[in-house]
């Protein structure tokens, strides 16, 4: 893909190494065991499963329940589910999510929906790329802290033991190792619980399933618009997860990329506001300023405020930004052109649109929401029910 930040493998390994980082094993292969009843969409396959991490019913449930359970953050206050709301395509609402001790981090929350065929997890680090691993961040990460748990493994592990669900749920999940409460066995679940986080029943879904009336007249215009050279969307947001760095069951080489969209231009060489400096905070390259994961843009009218940092409101600001080819902030510590952003990918040109033009794009983007993800049973906090 042109002017992308393409990452292969063998340059993962050497931006580890530079970083005083160990070299990225290979992931596991997708195993060839795995029987877990996916209720799939159309057009959707199957998501890529480790081999030591095979799906199943029971571990699918215990993952649910660990990522709703207070008991994983070091002051009892905080879960997966706390930063990640269902019924916000599991992001929060923030511009800079809220840890568990109150601090303000300087990047939202990402949507969860379809993160089993993300390539890479994470806004802006390339060597994240295993739900098992990226676990591990908001658990144990102190800068900044999530869910607070550092130094506190054996505390954890006595918590989940004094659960009777758990005394139960445990040795279904992980009879091979007799239901054994460790890292691994806690970040395999609430992988496992992710990976089902399935959204492709919009009505832009059913439209292209042959439900004729199931978009608007001003949402198919706009669907148009979005696929058409003249606005470029499609480049970073296309197949069937509307996002780039996507993998799945069968697909052997996975393209890691990047963007830089002329948010920011705070010197008039390309400057993006530290920390949030995308890929360069890994890999030292000056190239790597400003590029960020594109999102998917499935439920993305759900999932405001918008960009890495919530720095953008609305989708309509959104469509403004990318029309102007970057974005200007007359003053301020982050005052600059963003359109004359060097590091700017080459699709972020700019285009006109009338006002009805723009309606309908929106009109588009908001066809993507997914009501019955937002409100799947199946992918609710168990705690608020019954045990």
């Amino acid at each position: 893909m042109r002017n992308a930040a393409l990452l292969p493998m063998s340059l993962l390994a050497a931006v580890a190494l530079a970083c005083g980082q160990e070299d990225p094993s290979p992931e596991p292969s997708p195993s060839s065991e795995d029987t877990y009843p996916w209720k799939l969409p159309a057009g959707f396959p199957r998501p890529k499963v480790p081999a030591d991490n095979p799906m199943s019913v029971a571990k699918v449930e215990l993952g649910r329940r660990l990522f709703y359970d207070r008991r994983l953050s070091g002051n009892g206050t905080y879960s997966c589910g706390s930063c990640h709301e269902q019924k916000r395509a599991f992001t929060d609402g923030l511009g800079g999510a809220l840890g568990s001790t109150g601090e303000i981090h300087p990047r939202g929350s990402m949507s969860l929906a379809n993160v089993g065929y993300a390539a890479t997890l994470t806004w802006a680090n390339p060597l994240v790329t295993s739900l098992e691993k990226q676990a591990l961040t908001p658990m144990f990460g102190e800068n900044p802290v999530e869910l607070g748990l550092a130094g506190q493994e054996e505390e954890l592990f006595a918590r989940l033991r004094a659960e009777p669900i758990y005394q139960d749920l445990f040795p279904r999940a992980f009879p091979e190792v007799q239901g054994a409460i460790n890292l691994d066995t806690i970040t395999k679940a609430i992988a496992a619980f992710e990976r089902t986080m399935i959204s492709g029943n919009s009505p832009y879904d059913r439209h292209l399933a042959g439900d004729k009336g199931a978009m608007s007249a001003s949402a198919l215009r706009g669907k148009d618009l979005f696929f058409s050279e003249q606005l470029e969307c499609f480049h970073c947001h296309g197949g069937f997860l509307l996002a780039d760095s996507v993998t799945h069951d069968g697909k052997t080489i996975d393209e890691v990329t990047f963007h830089n969209t002329g948010l920011y231009n705070i010197d008039g060489k390309g400057g993006y506001p530290a920390p949030n400096r995308g890929v360069l905070e890994v890999s030292n390259q000056p190239g790597d300023m400003g590029r960020f994961k594109a999102p998917t843009l499935r439920n993305i009218a759900v999932t405001a405020p918008y960009m890495h940092d919530g720095s953008i409101a609305t989708l309509s600001e959104v469509i403004d930004h990318y029309a102007a080819g970057g974005r200007t902030i007359p003053s301020g510590p982050n005052a600059g052109d963003g359109s004359k952003n060097p590091y700017k990918s080459e699709f972020v040109t700019g285009f006109l649109l009338t006002p009805q033009e723009k309606l309908d794009l929106i009109a588009f983007l908001e066809s993507l929401t997914d009501s019955d993800f937002l409100t799947d049973p199946a992918l609710s906090d168990p705690w608020l029910a019954a045990p």
